[in-house]
C-alpha cells in the first residue's frame, strides 16, 4: 500500500463502523465518507452536504443539534446508516475520484445478522447503488436479497441540480417505511 513515498497511503480512506441498533428496519447507504467526514469522524460533517437538513426535516429536529443528538433520533427511529465501501483509494471526495480497482466493500453479512430485520435499503446516490448491487447483492444469501433497495437522489453538494426542498421531498419515503416514526415536532 505504501508506495511513491507515501501518496498512495495518503489517499487510502477507511470508513466507519455501521450506526446501527439491532433493531434497524431501514438501512441509507452512502458511497464512502468525504474528507471532512472523516476528519470529524462523523457521517456526512460537510456543512454543504443535506444528509441532516434532510434526516431535520423529516424528524422534526433542529439541524444544529449535536452530532450525537442526530445519531440518537435516527436510532430511536429504527434507521441504520453505514457505507458500501470499507476502503478505497481517493483523492479528495468525490465519488467519481474513487479507483475501482481498490474498493473493498464493507461486510454486508455481518450487519444484517446484527440487523436481522432490515427491510429497505436507501442509497444516498448512484454510485452507493451500483456499486452495492455489483459487489455486495450478489454474494447476500438468499434470504437477503428480497430487501427492497431503492435509490434517492444525493444529499452531496456535488449533486446541485435539485434543490434542498427536492430533495427532502424524494427523501420523505423513508419515514413511509419507519415502522415507528418518530417526529419531535
Amino acid at each position: 500500500m505504501l508506495r511513491q513515498g507515501g501518496d498512495e497511503l495518503k489517499k487510502m480512506k477507511n470508513g466507519f463502523p455501521p450506526l446501527a441498533e439491532k433493531t434497524a428496519t431501514i438501512l441509507i447507504l452512502g458511497t464512502m465518507p468525504g474528507e471532512e467526514s472523516l476528519r470529524k469522524n462523523e457521517y456526512y460533517a460537510h456543512p454543504g452536504n443535506a444528509f441532516w437538513r434532510i434526516m431535520a426535516s423529516l424528524f422534526g429536529f433542529q439541524p444544529s443539534v449535536d452530532y450525537a443528538e442526530k445519531t440518537r433520533i435516527l436510532l430511536e427511529n429504527r434507521i441504520a446508516v453505514w457505507d458500501v465501501m470499507k476502503s478505497c483509494e481517493r483523492e479528495g471526495s468525490l465519488d467519481s475520484r474513487i479507483k475501482n480497482d481498490t474498493i473493498i466493500e464493507n461486510d454486508f453479512s455481518s450487519l444484517f445478522c446484527k440487523c436481522p430485520d432490515i427491510r429497505n435499503v436507501y442509497f444516498n446516490g448512484a454510485r452507493a447503488e451500483q456499486e452495492y448491487s455489483k459487489r455486495v447483492l450478489p454474494q447476500l444469501p438468499e434470504t437477503k436479497q428480497d430487501i427492497q433497495l431503492d435509490r434517492l437522489p444525493s444529499t452531496s453538494p456535488a449533486m446541485a441540480r435539485l434543490s434542498l426542498d427536492d430533495k427532502i421531498l424524494a427523501w420523505s419515503k423513508i419515514i413511509k417505511t419507519a415502522p415507528s416514526f418518530r417526529s419531535l415536532n
